[in-house]
């Protein structure tokens, strides 16, 4: 066996031009498959982490119809009371906060930025797994009282502050009234999700301030909350679900007029949907390691005719047909080798850089690259067994005779 992998090897580097030509195809689809399954782990874990970000069994109470969100003005807003209600009555609810949401624009100085106010309260930094970087938290007293503080994402600090220490600055805010607000601190920075939106482009008040000054009305938009624990996250949206149909007097036949958005369920699905597309672009890739396989059988076919005479030889002089057989196959299999062990390489190769240029995770799938150097060597077995028959099929006196 060394011996005939030794020919083989002789071979195949006697044409090295030819050979790497006829690997290219499999270099190729063995390369694809790697750079598709390495960017969609990558990309499905990125999209997780930026999720788990957001906060641990999270889930979000949005009024109105799934398919139309918040957007629909003829559903009702919910109320403190409702915030209220679900932090006492629903046991499978850790803690939960509402939120209202104007969008403003802010000026200091010569600056000013277009961004949004999330009128909240301290838990909204908790659930959300949000730190203060510089500055400090709303006090009890200014939550109550809505005094006219706020807290800087990243984006709008950097905007309208620059290299400037913004605690302590006042900021006008003008929307549907104009106000001024004391900044007390800067959100620590998290920078782009996976999709490229601004996760630190928004300021933080007291929710009070945000309904009578900004607002101009009592409503909350949405309700965050947090389930005691992952195996009750559940039991939690069912209870909320009973609660909120209860204090919005929707009758049993009817469908809610607010949906819950679960956090851990759109991890899921976007599990699941990255994995159909790596699955179906990898298929696709796979249609060039047949296109090579075809590339290794036509080479094998030439070598033979080429060999004819060698191939003659070896039969007179005693080689049986099972060795003939052995050399081409095993020649077939080792340049299907060959070229799956350079697309790996080719494939980790560009993986790597395309992962860094997009902000993924590095993240390669052994399974991947033990299925890619099997396929390799079957591809060679499947592909070659033909020539390598052909070959060992040779009459000893006419293989001689060949010119």
């Amino acid at each position: 066996m060394f011996t005939t992998i030794g020919i083989a090897m002789r071979e195949i580097t006697a044409n090295w031009l030819r050979s790497l030509l006829t690997c290219l195809g499999i270099i190729i689809g063995v390369g694809a498959v790697i750079i598709v399954v390495s960017l969609g782990n990558g990309a499905t874990q990125k999209v997780q982490s930026d999720l788990a970000q957001l906060g641990n069994n999270l889930l979000a109470l949005v009024p109105g119809d799934q398919n139309q969100g918040s957007a629909n003005r003829l559903v009702s807003m919910f109320s403190m009371d409702d915030v209220e209600a679900l932090r006492t009555e629903v046991p499978t609810i850790s803690m939960a906060t509402g939120v209202l949401t104007q969008v403003v624009t802010a000026v200091y100085g010569n600056e000013n930025y277009y961004s949004s106010v999330r009128g909240t309260d301290n838990d909204y930094l908790t659930i959300r797994n949000l730190d203060v970087a510089r500055g400090r938290e709303f006090t009890e007293a200014e939550l109550r009282a809505g005094r006219a503080v706020c807290i800087l994402g990243e984006t709008p600090r950097r905007e309208l502050f620059g290299a400037q220490d913004p605690i302590g600055a006042e900021i006008r805010l003008s929307g549907n009234s104009d106000v001024s607000c004391e900044v007390i601190g800067v959100l620590a920075e998290r920078g782009a999700d996976t999709f490229g939106n601004d996760q630190d482009d928004y300021m933080l008040a007291p929710l009070t301030f945000v309904q009578r000054r900004l607002a101009g009305n009592r409503d909350i938009t949405l309700i965050f909350m947090n389930a005691v624990s992952e195996a009750e996250r559940e039991d939690a949206i069912d209870d909320v679900t009973a609660l909120m149909r209860e204090r919005r007097r929707v009758r049993d036949e009817d469908e809610s007029d607010f949906f819950i958005q679960d956090l851990k369920q759109v991890q899921e699905q976007v599990g699941q949907v990255t994995g159909i597309m790596t699955l179906f672009v990898s298929a696709i890739a796979g249609i060039s390691l047949i296109v090579g396989g075809i590339g290794v059988m036509n080479v094998m076919l030439v070598s033979v005719t080429e060999r004819t005479r060698e191939i003659g030889i070896r039969l007179a002089i005693g080689a049986l047909e099972r060795d003939v057989l052995t050399q081409f196959l095993v020649e077939a299999i080792l340049l299907s080798l060959m070229g799956g062990l350079i697309g790996i390489a080719f494939g980790i190769s560009v993986a790597w850089a395309a992962a860094g240029a997009l902000g993924f995770p590095f993240v390669i799938s052994q399974g991947a690259v033990i299925v890619a150097v099997v396929f390799s060597a079957l591809i060679g077995i499947v592909f070659g067994f033909f020539p390598a028959w052909r070959a060992a099929r040779l009459n000893p006196i006419d293989a001689l005779r060949y010119e």
